[in-house]
């Protein structure tokens, strides 16, 4: 697994691991008895052995177990999808994603003193070229340490926005708004696609989420409200 850069990753990473401890545990066990099972109760006369399909308490030990198991990974599950998937009222960020043949468009909203949301910045991106450079690619930036939400939209098909280094991913669906939230804690540039198989070009549908410090996140917020006054989109 990627390192994560979100609070959010962390969780789930944590899940990932937590759930593989847990499936060799088990696997530990089972292989475990199989040996001890082979090794020391191979069959020696035609004499037949203790059977032990009517001793309750095993019976109930063989079913008690499996749902042991099952219940915790369920709550360990279900509290960090609750955690993950958790929305707050006013996130700092807001940023409408959306995702078309073969590039993607990040819309960055505020709300004016009447409460009504208008974009303030607007990232525009056009499709990798094969073997394109990196500048190519249309970048979402954020800030560190901020809770940022992602509006995901979609015109055409069904895309699906991923940043390996977010452990997460999430569709972009016409006619339906999905939405997550995100807090980074780690300064970079990251690689995004979309994870979708969405037509012939699916493979030029990259771009970059770049995490910066929120000093430098006011000053390209800035610069794009200025660039939208001049009348131009980046």
């Amino acid at each position: 697994m990627p390192e994560p850069i979100s609070v959010q990753g962390e969780r789930m990473l944590k899940l990932w691991q937590g759930s593989w401890i847990a499936a060799f545990a088990v696997g530990a066990v089972v292989w475990g008895l199989i040996i001890w099972a082979v090794l020391f109760h191979r069959k020696r006369s035609n004499d037949l052995p203790p059977q032990v399909r009517y001793n309750m308490p095993i019976e109930i030990l063989y079913t008690a177990v499996p749902f042991v198991i099952i219940a915790v990974l369920f709550y360990f599950t279900a509290r960090d999808e609750n955690f993950v998937e958790k929305t707050t009222k006013n996130p700092a960020v807001v940023v409408d994603v959306i995702g078309f043949q073969w590039s993607w468009q990040f819309d960055y909203k505020e709300k004016d003193a009447a409460g009504k949301e208008r974009t303030v910045a607007s990232v525009v991106g056009q499709p990798v070229a094969p073997n394109g450079p990196a500048a190519a690619k249309p970048v979402m930036t954020i800030p560190s340490g901020k809770t940022v939400r992602v509006r995901l939209h979609a015109n055409d098909v069904i895309h699906s926005f991923w940043v390996p280094a977010l452990i997460y991913k999430k569709d972009v669906m016409p006619g339906y708004t999905n939405e997550f939230e995100f807090t980074a804690n780690k300064l970079g540039t990251y690689e995004g696609r979309c994870a979708e198989l969405c037509g012939v070009d699916h493979s030029r549908m990259l771009f970059q989420l770049k995490v910066v410090t929120p000093d430098q996140y006011q000053k390209f917020i800035a610069d794009s409200k200025q660039a939208l006054a001049a009348g131009g989109a980046k």
